[in-house]
């Protein structure tokens, strides 16, 4: 009992000398361990007499106890004592300016809608929205699209099952829908932008499934094709922010307007860079034409008496052109690296005041 005695003296002097977690553990190793004291003691217990085992048994298992107590609680008082070192070497320097912090970025789809947004709403034109989800008549019906037309195909366009009546809903391909709801609730003179998604069933290296347009529509007594042109191509010199802007109208075929057009602008390309303005080549920027008159009678309009002009643009394409991006299918890669790049300032608003770049 005596050399019991001893050995906890000795444990317990060891472990309150214990400087760290490491030293602390050490201790315990040497003491309750598979080779430790206590435990080459506690196998001795096997060799004893029924006597000497009942005395000595509880004896040991006080000792092991009593031990494994006093480590424990030292191991809490290092662990006390480290964090408030820590604490009092860590504390914050108030006077110190504060870190930088990563500010989120516009993305350049959301920033070249508002680009032409600002163009358009300071030439007089309101923006109008519409539901992503159409019926047949507002998204191909009432555009004059014929019955046998391939974007009613299944192959062209994202039908949702039929209902009960027989009727099928789609993802608009477009947003000329908006421009047929608003013929209808609205009267002339008419003046809006649609900027908004989109959706076809395309997908590779130049198109998307989603895209996002801006369609523009006039309607009023006296519009006409002069009207069409300079109001495009005023746009296009603010937009791409040149002074002199090469512009051609091609005859092209769209269902929904009569004549028809798709604008290109004149380009030069030195190296990777395109520079708009200049040069012998020609790049198509949008679709153009006079509001069909079967249209117009479709929202209930006379076309004797009124007529208008549409367009419609790909803004993923315009952001690409305008900043030099060149793989379409990064803009939907949620990368953050590529969007820190691209990216706009939040506070940066585009308007014509200041310039619409960056």
């Amino acid at each position: 009992m005596s050399d019991l005695k001893a050995l906890e003296t000795d444990l317990l002097a060891k472990i309150d000398s214990a400087e760290n977690a490491a030293a602390l553990e050490d201790v315990r190793v040497g003491a309750l361990g598979k080779k430790g004291v206590v435990s080459e003691q506690m196998k001795t217990l096997g060799k004893m007499s029924p006597e000497e085992r009942k005395e000595m048994g509880p004896a040991l298992n006080g000792l092991k106890t009593r031990i494994a107590d006093a480590i424990e609680v030292k191991k809490q008082a290092l662990e006390e004592a480290a964090l408030n070192a820590r604490l009092a070497s860590e504390k914050v320097d108030v006077t110190l300016p504060i870190r930088p912090e990563v500010k989120g970025k516009i993305h350049p789809v959301s920033q070249v809608t508002e680009e032409i947004v600002a163009i358009f709403s300071a030439m007089g034109f309101d923006v109008a929205e519409g539901p992503d989800i159409e019926d047949d008549f507002h998204n191909f019906t009432a555009l004059n699209f014929p019955a046998d037309h391939p974007a009613r195909e299944m192959h062209d366009t994202f039908f949702f099952e039929p209902r009960q009546d027989g009727t099928r809903q789609m993802l608009r391909t477009h947003t000329s829908p908006v421009q047929i709801r608003t013929m209808q609730s609205q009267k002339p003179p008419i003046r809006i932008i649609i900027p908004g998604r989109t959706y076809r069933c395309d997908s590779d290296q130049t198109h998307t499934p989603m895209f996002h347009q801006v369609e523009g529509l006039v309607i009023d007594k006296n519009a006409h094709m002069g009207h069409l042109k300079g109001t495009l191509e005023a746009f296009v010199k603010t937009f791409f922010e040149i002074d002199e802007v090469k512009t051609r109208f091609r005859p092209h075929f769209f269902p929904f307007t009569e004549p028809s057009a798709e604008m290109d602008i004149g380009y030069e390309r030195v190296g990777k860079e395109i520079r708009f303005g200049q040069g012998a080549d020609w790049m198509e920027i949008l679709g153009c034409g006079m509001v069909h008159p079967n249209v117009l009678v479709n929202c209930g309009l006379d076309p004797d008496e009124y007529q208008g002009f549409a367009w419609g643009m790909g803004v993923d394409r315009l952001a690409m052109l305008k900043y030099g991006i060149p793989d379409l299918r990064d803009f939907f890669a949620a990368d953050a690296r590529w969007l820190e790049h691209y990216g706009f300032d939040p506070v940066d608003q585009p308007n014509l005041a200041t310039g619409l770049s960056r």
